[in-house]
Formats: structure tokens, sequence, C-alpha cells
């Protein structure tokens, strides 16, 4: 019990939900530090949603005692903001879910050196996600090198034998053996980096043929196994939550909703000679886009086909009032589909100006979760 009275009182919070289809998040750059001042508005963390990079405003005022998280840690699962952890309400268990803690919060300044222990587990959670700079350390093992030599086996046996046999003796972890595997790498071929020359995976993953540690000339006399084929070089590029949203959301949608196809020729050519007239005639105050005039087309033939304005809600179907059409925009991080609200009410100027906005905001990563949810056509 004394344990659980042991800290002054404080403020846990943890992984915050900043989209309603967020089930977990990317933790990037703190923007504050341990003993820190904070106060309403103020921006503590950059979070990675399934859709874009967010600032995570604090809510209270007081003092950063403890960073639970740390930049750079993926695949945190959200809890709930804000719960209070005093005396009173550790001693009754209030913390009896599992939770996902980040950072926590003291009011006095003077109660921030107590926190310096404190871990996940202090705030009643499990363990979080470790952060990918902080790699698991692997059981020290003796170098490969100072184990006795092993009898050599006859040449026929080793033009025979199966390429994992000599892998079989190379100190690697599990998982590296197993992409080795799955990829056709001998181990023998690979420079460990790892602790005691254990091979890791990301040895594995950066290995190229050119990289190939050299090997001992055989001394056995006889027919030269046949050299492997040759590994084709490529690289393995980490998935961001906003691509597996997106790859996730494509195959949903393609499995419950069904599809069908309509193609028609339209004949631009007025839409074109208009565009030019009203560009000319826009003294800079806007430059519109093709694009421009289909979000508005689209958005009065909602509003003329209403069933049209709807959406599939499992076990209802929803009809929106307003036609919000949405504009798929390439980011660095994957695609991503801002809304032009309303769209039947605005003119083509202001619709112009906002995607221009939209856009430019959406490859920055600033996006808010209602400018990119809810829209009905695209």
């Amino acid at each position: 019990m004394s344990l659980l009275l042991a800290w002054p009182s404080h403020k846990v919070v943890d992984m915050p939900a900043l989209s309603p289809t967020m089930t977990q998040g990317n933790i990037g750059t703190w923007q504050k530090k341990v003993g820190d001042s904070i106060a309403p508005g103020d921006v503590l963390v950059e979070i990675e949603t399934d859709k874009a990079l967010m600032d995570f405003e604090c809510q209270d005022e007081g003092y950063i005692a403890k960073i639970l998280v740390e930049s750079g840690t993926k695949d945190v699962s959200i809890g709930s903001v804000g719960i209070s952890f005093g005396v009173v309400q550790m001693f009754l268990g209030v913390a009896t879910t599992t939770l996902h803690p980040i950072v926590v919060f003291v009011d006095e300044q003077s109660d921030v050196a107590a926190f310096a222990d404190f871990t996940v587990n202090d705030a009643g959670a499990g363990a979080a996600p470790a952060a990918p700079a902080a790699a698991k350390e692997e059981p020290k093992a003796e170098d490969p090198k100072a184990q006795p030599s092993e009898k050599k086996p006859e040449a026929n046996q080793a033009a025979s034998a199966p390429a994992t046999a000599s892998s079989d003796r190379v100190k690697a972890s599990p998982v590296a053996k197993k992409v080795a595997n799955e990829r056709g790498i001998s181990l023998d071929q690979i420079t460990a980096t790892g602790p005691g020359g254990r091979i890791l995976k990301s040895d594995v993953e950066s290995f190229t043929p050119s990289a190939a540690k050299p090997q001992p000339v055989a001394a056995a006399a006889g027919s030269k196994p046949a050299a492997a084929p040759a590994i084709g070089a490529y690289t393995d590029i980490p998935l961001s939550n906003m691509r597996k949203t997106i790859a996730s959301r494509l195959s949903e949608s393609n499995q419950i909703i069904p599809h069908y196809y309509l193609t028609v020729e339209v004949e631009m050519d007025k839409i074109l000679k208009l565009r030019e007239v009203l560009n000319k005639s826009s003294n800079d105050k806007y430059k519109l886009s093709v694009n421009d005039f289909v979000i508005k087309a689209s958005a009065l033939a909602l509003k003329q086909v209403p069933e049209a304005n709807s959406a599939w809600q499992g076990e209802f179907i929803r009809q929106y009032n307003n036609a919000d059409v949405c504009v798929a925009v390439a980011t660095p991080a994957g695609l991503i589909t801002p809304i032009v609200g309303a769209a039947e009410q605005k003119g083509l100027a202001t619709i112009s100006n906002q995607v221009k906005n939209l856009a430019t905001r959406a490859r920055d990563g600033k996006l808010l979760p209602h400018e990119y949810q809810g829209y009905v056509i695209r």
C-alpha cells in the first residue's frame, strides 16, 4: 500500500483518439520536456493518426513530470484522456482498465523530481510499446570465432548439404533466421552487428550480395558447390498509419459495397472557354481549374438526386443534407481526401481557393479530422 501512496498528486494522460477512426497512433516529436510548465493550448507532442500528423494540445495547467512514451514510438493504442491519480483515487483502485499512458502532469514544480523513476506500471497500465531507437538487447553470446572449429565435411557432403546447415552454427536471433530463410540468404554471408557477433533482423534486411563478408577458402578438394543465384536488391519501406488506413479502407469498401461502373464522354469545350474568360477577369484573386467545375457540378447533381447523397451505415442508410465533395491529394505520407463542404452553396472562386488551401495543409499534415471525414462523393 505504501507504493500506492508514494507519488504526489498527479495526472496521467493517455494516448488520445484524435479522429473517430483512430485506434492507434505514432508518437512524433515532443514539444515539451520534463520540468516544463504547461498551459491550455500548448502543443505537447505531434501524433500521427490514421489520416494525418496532428498536434496534441494540452488542456491543463501544471508541469510535465514524466514522459512515458518517447518520440518515435509506433503503434500506441489509444486510451482515454485525463485520468486523475491523486492519493484517494489510487487507493480506491481507479486505474483498473488497460490504458496507454504517455505523459504525467503535476500541479507543483517541486513534485517533478519525485517522478524520475515513475513507469507505465505505476500509472496502472501495461507496458507501452518500445521506441524504435531503444532496440531490444539481444542475449549476449560468445563470439563464433572463439568456438572450437568443427570437423570439416567431405566435399561431396558440402555440395549436397542444404544451405541452412552452416547457418545453424551462426549466432542469429530467431527473427533474423526466419527473414533470412524467407529471402533465401545464407547467414554465413551476413556481417553481424549484434552483441557477441550475433546477427540481427536489421543485418538481414540490409544485406546485399555485394556486402557479403569474405568466406574462408575451402580446404577440401572436389567439385565446388553450385553458386547460389544472385539475390535482387530491394528496400523495405515501413508503412505510415495513413498508408495502412488507405489499404484497409480500399479493401473494406471493395468487399462490403456493391460496385458498378459507368463511363460517359463529356464535351468540355464550352467549360474550357468559360474557364478562360473567368480567369482573365479574376484580377489574380483566383485561378479556376477544370476540377473546380467538376466539384461544383457533382455537388449540384447530388442535390438533384438526394438518393445518391447517401452512405451505407450497416443498419440504415444516412442521407445527407449538404453535398460534401472530397478531392484526392497526394502527400509524402500517402493519399488523403480533404472535403469541400456544402459545395452546392459555394461559387467557383470559393471552391478553387478552398481546394488550394486544403491541398497545402494536407501536404503539411495540418488537416483537422472534420476536414477529411464524412464525404459522400470523390
